[in-house]
């Protein structure tokens, strides 16, 4: 508990980012160490100003990090520092990704398939039953749905995926002892009932102000094999969102709509910009993503000698240097999309090079 206490007062420290406190552990060793750093030991690494060293010296805000713990250990809050084994694995690798989460839920933030949905507040019938359609058809993949909580797109795809029986996690702008807006309140609550969750990298007592939503923009994306955008203006929320998954190299997708529709503008604009491909239907998203069952390996014979390309040979490689990889590893390692990463493992497998094993991880063959 000790540790959890400095590395909460970590995320409480004026001045001190994600960026920043990763920095700071990776040069002092843990959260612990950090505070226990003389002020002439932080001065010295790289990025690290007098400011920032004035504000962690003072430590006047383990009073907030020890509320912070009644407060988890009362609601049954899973706290998640983005060291532990059990830190979401599609997040870690990002340098901006939070340095602590906390989820309410028995949610499985490392489910093997993920979707992500967002668009507008205030979308149109059809955008609605668009993105019902949608949740519908991926109950067939077996994905986690990945949204907001906000009103609109998002809500949609939270409550058609509690009516198809998926799990579906709410990233909040705000910390977890209040719901934004309060009309989801009873919502969230059947999110966690049925195998989803709720998730923010706030404070309990963090209200839900403008800066807080990109800031849990960047979480869905980062959690998102795939994005998908029902209905968009030009300029957003779900805009911001895609900016975050380009970004990290994720496959965005986005509905079209009609030229002159305000919420549909930004989903054209995505597409012809090249920023999200078109969907029609969750089909789309699956073939993309190489959700389909694969071929049956029988009858293919495996060759001594296989012709590998540039990119094969580097997935080969990384896999004899670190034994077992997860996709999103290879995906960060790589900078490519996963569903190029898919592609690439679907290739090595059909060719007996590589083996899956539970959990989305793989093997050398």
């Amino acid at each position: 508990m000790d540790d959890l206490l400095y590395q909460i007062a970590l995320t409480q420290a004026p001045l001190v980012g994600a960026v920043t406190a990763r920095n700071l552990v990776s040069y002092c060793g843990s959260a612990r160490g950090v505070f226990q750093a003389s002020k002439k030991e932080l001065l010295k690494i790289p990025g690290i100003g007098e400011r920032t060293v004035q504000a962690i010296l003072q430590k006047d805000y383990f009073e907030a990090a020890e509320a912070e713990i009644r407060f988890i250990e009362r609601h049954n809050i899973q706290p998640l520092f983005y060291l532990d084994k059990n830190y979401p694995e599609r997040l870690r690798h990002f340098p901006d990704s939070p340095v602590m989460l906390y989820c309410k839920g028995d949610v499985d933030l490392n489910a093997p398939r993920t979707v992500g949905i967002v668009g507008t507040r205030q979308p149109t019938v059809h955008g609605i039953s668009v993105c019902e359609e949608l949740v519908e058809s991926l109950a067939d993949y077996q994905v986690l749905i990945v949204s907001g909580l906000a009103l609109g797109i998002d809500a949609t795809a939270h409550r058609k995926s509690l009516e198809t029986g998926q799990p579906t996690l709410g990233v909040l702008g705000h910390g977890l002892s209040q719901i934004y807006p309060y009309r989801h309140k009873q919502l969230a609550g059947q999110m966690i009932e049925q195998g989803g969750g709720i998730l923010s990298e706030l404070g309990h007592q963090s209200g839900p102000e403008r800066e807080h939503f990109p800031m849990r923009n960047r979480i869905i994306a980062g959690l998102s094999d795939a994005l998908i955008v029902v209905e968009t203006a030009l300029q957003g929320g779900s805009v911001i969102t895609v900016n975050f998954a380009n970004e990290y190299n994720k496959d965005v997708f986005a509905v079209p709509g009609r030229l002159k529709d305000k919420f549909s503008q930004g989903c054209n604009h995505l597409i012809k910009t090249h920023r999200a491909a078109l969907i029609e239907t969750a089909a789309d998203v699956a073939y993309t993503m190489r959700w389909t069952e694969a071929t049956s390996k029988k009858g293919l014979q495996q060759e001594l000698f296989v012709e590998l390309s540039e990119q094969e040979k580097t997935v080969v490689a990384l896999l004899g240097k670190n034994e077992t990889m997860s996709i999103d590893q290879m995906t960060f390692e790589m900078r490519v999309t996963n569903s190029e990463m898919a592609t690439l493992l679907l290739e090595l497998e059909f060719k007996g090079l590589v083996a899956t094993l539970p959990g989305k991880r793989y093997v050398l063959a």
